[in-house]
């Protein structure tokens, strides 16, 4: 007897479908208002509708085998312009079918419903909560309104489980009621073997016999094998000891050795069908057939079933590499979302202080997220799993930019407020001819003016320029005072006045050197001043020229110095072993920039006996101070790191 029988499929595992994450995705790069902090986004839609239809009580038993039987063809037409369809026409559709179609048959249909209806229920929710918020609401406070097709949903399925557990139920029945009639069948064949009737009734009862098998239902799975090996063996046992006719037994043997051949072709045929799952379900039919065949010559007998078997083994071996080869695809595809998993929750550990830092991380979470779209399906137990992970760290991003955008909304409200005071009060002195005491107030202003922090870009030109409008009025209005005295040198001393003045209320983070630079050029343009004030404005220049480098050095070295306080509150959270390692890092460094120092210094002895010996000197000076700068900085990047050590000691 045959223990090489195909395995159903379930036994193998079906692939589990992939559960991809939906984030919002990153912003426009350039825009500063959190109103654009949503723009993006990716489109995960099928497998969030898919999570939301489950949470909501949707969810389907394991597949019978004849629901995944009836599933294998391809998808309908109607089925793939499901997404065209309204909530009210899909619920429409799916009732017509529950009406048409055997419940059985409606599995693969009432999964591609769930995922086109909640794809339109969330984008409905979702658009309600953009209008709430709108309106001045709380997203916390927001409920969405209660929809009316969504429970109808709900009902629907409700009848279609109850069809379905029906359906289930009363299949057992009658695979059970199979079961009882094929037993009795069996007790009749034995009975025929020792009949004394006559031997054309015998044989006349055996082919009724053989109808009635065939035409019975399936019985439950476990006891399948064993019911057919006892039919099997008790109907040749019927032609082992029933004297019957040799000429009508051969032929009768002939015949089932032609069906047998023809099975044989049939299942090496499907050696070269290209769906191995396909193949593997039309391999079962074929062995239902086999079964159902009677015997064949003695002679015949094991060479026939081991074509047949032969062909069987190479089909299910093909249909087993599919699926090991796809779960350890799914495995390589688990290892590649971790990863992405890891990136994502990387970024959000990192100590983003700046728009263009944000920016800069929001583009690349968005390369992540398109990277994830690529990567096919991961295990069935750990979809859920991955997805989750992946969806909370892309949530914890979005809503921690949120919240960055939402205080500098406030501080950039509250920096126009200041702005717009400055310009009030430059605007009341613009008509003014105390000339020296309103210069010193406008420079006052104008530097008040740079200590204040940026404002929204919707604001920052048309307040700048109101600002600049009133300054210029007031300079232009002393120029032409200064001229009409006479005197080049006072004028020369009116521009350069105006030129300090606008110096000194210069941001100069963003042009650099360049800017400072421009302004050098700009002042060494302009001619002589009266003797009398030449100290005072030559001082005065090289202050605010100091004022700008150190503005430039300072505003760059308090960027480096506030991105290494929040490196270091991450360490902290991360342990103290982080935390003592970092230190050890840049206490070598301070070591090894005091060697680069010494060694420096050194070297100016040797330099001084060179030709061009003082441009040599300067640039190893200059070196120097730079080292001197940066050692500075790593020492009170150390010093900051003790003063969070003496903090958890004290906790």
């Amino acid at each position: 007897m045959n223990s090489n029988l195909p395995v159903p499929e379930e036994q193998f595992g079906t692939p589990a479908e992939d559960v991809r994450p939906v984030t919002p995705a990153a912003t426009a790069e350039n825009d500063a208002t959190p109103s654009a902090t949503d723009d993006n986004r990716m489109d995960f839609a099928d497998e969030e509708a898919a999570l939301a239809a489950d949470s909501a009580g949707l969810e389907l038993d394991e597949a019978t085998p004849e629901e995944v039987e009836s599933s294998a063809g391809e998808t309908s037409e109607e089925e793939r312009t499901l997404t065209g369809k309204s909530r009210g026409e899909l619920i429409a559709w799916f009732e017509k079918r529950m009406e048409e179609q055997p419940i059985q048959t409606l599995r693969r249909e009432a999964e591609a419903l769930k995922i086109a209806f909640y794809k339109q229920h969330r984008a409905d929710v979702e658009a309600q909560r953009r209008a709430f918020v709108e309106a001045g609401g709380s997203e916390e406070e927001f409920a969405p309104a209660t929809d009316e097709w969504e429970n109808r949903l709900k009902e629907l399925f409700r009848e279609y489980r109850r069809r379905r557990d029906e359906f289930i139920a009363s299949l057992e029945e009658v695979k059970q009621a199979n079961l009882q009639v094929k037993l009795r069948i069996i007790e009749e064949l034995k009975e025929l073997v020792d009949s004394d009737e006559t031997l054309n009734h015998t044989f006349t009862k055996f082919r009724e016999l053989q109808q009635r098998w065939k035409e019975t239902g399936i019985v439950p799975q476990q006891h399948m094998k064993d019911i057919w090996e006892t039919y099997n063996l008790h109907v040749e046992n019927f032609y082992n000891f029933i004297k019957i006719n040799k000429e009508l037994r051969d032929l009768d043997l002939k015949k089932n050795y032609e069906q047998k051949t023809a099975l044989c072709e049939a299942a090496e045929a499907l050696v070269e069908e290209p769906s191995i799952v396909e193949a593997f379900h039309k391999l079962q039919k074929l062995h239902d057939e086999w079964r159902e065949t009677g015997p064949v010559a003695n002679e015949y007998k094991e060479t026939v079933w081991e074509r047949f078997k032969e062909a069987s083994s190479r089909i299910n071996r093909r249909h087993q590499e599919h699926f090991e080869n796809l779960k350890q695809e799914q495995l390589k595809n688990l290892e590649l979302k971790n990863g992405l998993c890891e990136q994502t929750e990387e970024l959000v550990s990192q100590p983003l202080t700046t728009r263009k830092e944000w920016n800069r991380a929001s583009d690349r979470l968005l390369e992540i997220q398109k990277v994830w779209k690529t990567i096919g399906f991961a295990p069935k137990k750990d979809n859920t799993r991955i997805y989750e992970r992946f969806r909370n760290a892309c949530d914890r991003f979005f809503e921690a930019k949120r919240a960055f955008y939402t205080s500098m909304k406030d501080e950039m409200e509250h920096n126009l407020q200041l702005k717009n005071e400055l310009c009030e009060a430059a605007e009341a002195l613009q008509e003014s001819e105390e000339w020296k005491k309103t210069t010193d107030e406008l420079i006052s202003l104008q530097t008040q003016w740079k200590e204040i922090g940026a404002v929204s870009r919707r604001h920052a030109d048309a307040v700048w320029k109101r600002f600049r409008a009133a300054c210029d009025r007031f300079f232009e209005r002393k120029e032409q005072h200064f001229k009409e005295m006479g005197g080049e040198q006072e004028q020369n001393l009116a521009r350069k006045l105006e030129l300090l003045a606008e110096m000194a209320a210069a941001e100069v983070r963003e042009g650099g050197y360049e800017t400072i630079r421009e302004f050098q050029r700009r002042w060494s343009e302009i001619g002589f001043v009266p003797i009398k004030r030449k100290e005072e404005i030559q001082k005065r220049y090289k202050q605010t020229v100091d004022a700008l480098f150190a503005q430039l050095r300072g505003s760059e070295r308090d960027r480096s110095m506030n991105r290494f306080r929040e490196k270091v509150s991450s360490l902290r959270e991360a342990g103290s072993k982080r935390l003592h390692s970092e230190r050890e890092r840049l206490y070598g460094k301070v070591r090894q920039l005091e060697q680069e120092i010494a060694l420096l210094e050194n070297n100016i002895g040797f330099f001084s006996n060179s030709k061009n010996a003082e441009a040599l000197v300067a640039g190893v000076r200059d070196k120097i101070r730079k080292a001197r700068e940066e050692m500075a900085a790593t020492v009170e990047k150390v010093k900051m790191i003790d003063r969070e050590n003496d903090k958890t000691a004290q906790q």
